[in-house]
Formats: structure tokens, C-alpha cells, sequence
């Protein structure tokens, strides 16, 4: 049966008998606790008080603790171990930071930079939650987000823009080895087209039918032409880094750019948390795709 919280003893009470009982000694005590000795003394008296029985012996030379007292020394002694352990876990904890994007995004451009955002940003845990649904800031717990999304915006919110929603044509070098690249439009068809959830190939190609695979996300168009399965139309900021490293090829010299494009929203705040400005500053300035190519 457990006693009842509202009658615990006062905790300055179970202090002074912690380390009176540890030390076995009211002076040492009172040194250890910074007060009087008088003072450890009376906060020992009131405990017993309280609990209704002796805890100490009073020796001419010191304590002795009474049976009843040593049991509950070691309990007290659990107790106050285990608030600073949880005080220091607390302590140790990283700030975390809650950031919802869409699931290409996520795979594409925040998880194979996670290691320079973690060292721009030491002491924040990014916790990510990947999807395209629209984010209630509040009720998700989200602190940043990335979206396509169009201007205006409610006052309650800040958005920055990040790039345009540009499309390219890309594929895997081996499906078009021996090909004269930039393909025209209209050898597009012959190659099997992979279409994902947003479905431009019809505009991308001015109306002409475009049949092949379907997927319900970009990131799986993206691999599957990645696999060399087909070609796929993404976001060129998307596969920036494969065009740069080989792993993909644009084959057509066409691009369209379509609404909306990609913000950075957070939710406007007086004072935003510094973990959260960390974290946003960051996205900002790196996925600024726009400014990025432009740089020579």
C-alpha cells in the first residue's frame, strides 16, 4: 500500500536526514548542505516527527542510525538516486526538432544530408515525418515543414520559397546507351515511360499519350528508372545529385515547370525556438535550389 503523496515528508526534510544519515553527522551534514547545523538538526527532528519514531541515536560523538532509521536511509537514498539520474537524463536529452516532408523529398534530399545538417545543427534530434498530407502544426507536433503549395499565406505562417517545380525527363545511362542524346519528344515514346502519382508525361508531351508503368509515389518512378526500367519525369532538384554523379541522364532537352512549387513553412512565433531556427536556417539556405544552380 503506498502512502499518500499530499502526506509525504517536506523534501527538505528527507535532504537533511539523506546526508545526515549518510554522513553521521549533523555538523558534516550541515557543511555538505550549506545551512546550520542547528538547522539539519531541526529538519531531522521534524521527520521524526512526522513518520512518528526515532531515526537516530544521538551519540555525544556523532549519529547512530536506529533500525528503522537505516531501513529508510537506504530507501530515501533510491529515491534521491533516481531523481538525478531522470534529472540528468532530462539534461542530456537533445532538443528535438519535428520537420514533415513530402516522401521523395525525404529521400532524396534530407536523408543523404543528414550528417551535414547534424553537424550544422549540434544538440537537435530531427525527427522526420514523411508524407504529403497538409500539416496542422499544432495538433502534428510539426515545427517545419516542406510543401508544394502556392502564395498567399495565412498570417499565422512563415514560408520561404525553395525552388520551382521544373520537370526533366531522366533515365538510366545504360537504357539509352547508343542513343544521340538530347532525345527528341517524340522518340520519348518508344522507351517505356514511368508515371508517377502527379502524372505530367501528357503535358510534358503536349497532349500525346503516354502509356507505361504507373506508381503511386515519385521516389518509386525515380527508382524504378534508376533500375533501368524506364524513364521517368521528376523535379529536377530531385535528381540533381544523380545527374551530377552518372547514376542518371536527362534525355530530353525539354523541361516544363508546373504548380505549385516547393516552400519551407514553419508556424509564425514571436521567440521560435533556437533549435527550431537552427534547423530552419539550415533548409533555407541548402535546399535553395534555385540560388544553387545559379552559382557557377
Amino acid at each position: 500500500m503506498s502512502y499518500p503523496r499530499r502526506k509525504l515528508p517536506p523534501l527538505n526534510a528527507l535532504r537533511a536526514f539523506e546526508v545526515a544519515g549518510r554522513r553521521l553527522n549533523f555538523r558534516a551534514a550541515a557543511e555538505e548542505l550549506g545551512v546550520t547545523q542547528g538547522a539539519v538538526a531541526q529538519q531531522v527532528r521534524g521527520l521524526e516527527a512526522h513518520i512518528g519514531q526515532p531515526l537516530f541515536h544521538r551519540l555525544p560523538r556523532g549519529l547512530a542510525l536506529t533500525p528503522q532509521g537505516a531501513l529508510y536511509l537506504a530507501e530515501v537514498t533510491r529515491a534521491f538516486d533516481a531523481l538525478g539520474e531522470a534529472t540528468a537524463r532530462l539534461l542530456r536529452r537533445p532538443e528535438t526538432v519535428t520537420i514533415s516532408v513530402p516522401p521523395t523529398f525525404a529521400g532524396r534530399m534530407l536523408i543523404p544530408r543528414l550528417p551535414e545538417l547534424q553537424a550544422a545543427c549540434p544538440g537537435v534530434e530531427l525527427r522526420t515525418v514523411a508524407t504529403e498530407a497538409l500539416s496542422d502544426f499544432d495538433r502534428d507536433g510539426v515545427d517545419i515543414a516542406v510543401r508544394m503549395t502556392r502564395p498567399p499565406f495565412p498570417a499565422s505562417l512563415e514560408a520561404r520559397l525553395l525552388f520551382r517545380h521544373t520537370l526533366v525527363a531522366v533515365a538510366n545511362p545504360h537504357l539509352v546507351r547508343g542513343q544521340s542524346l538530347p532525345l527528341a519528344s517524340e522518340r520519348l515514346a518508344d522507351f517505356p515511360l514511368l508515371h508517377d502519382a502527379h502524372d505530367h508525361w501528357r503535358v510534358f508531351l503536349d497532349g500525346a499519350f503516354a502509356g507505361g508503368p504507373r506508381f503511386n509515389q515519385t521516389t518509386l518512378a525515380l527508382d524504378a528508372a534508376m533500375a533501368g526500367q524506364g524513364i521517368a519525369l521528376a523535379c529536377r532538384a530531385y535528381v540533381s545529385a544523380d545527374l551530377k554523379a552518372g547514376r542518371l541522364v536527362q534525355v530530353s532537352a525539354r523541361t516544363i515547370t508546373v504548380a505549385p512549387d516547393f516552400y519551407l513553412v514553419r508556424k509564425r512565433a514571436q521567440a521560435p525556438r533556437s533549435a527550431v531556427n537552427m534547423v530552419w536556417n539550415w533548409c533555407a539556405a541548402e535546399w535553395n535550389f534555385e540560388v544553387h544552380e545559379a552559382k557557377p
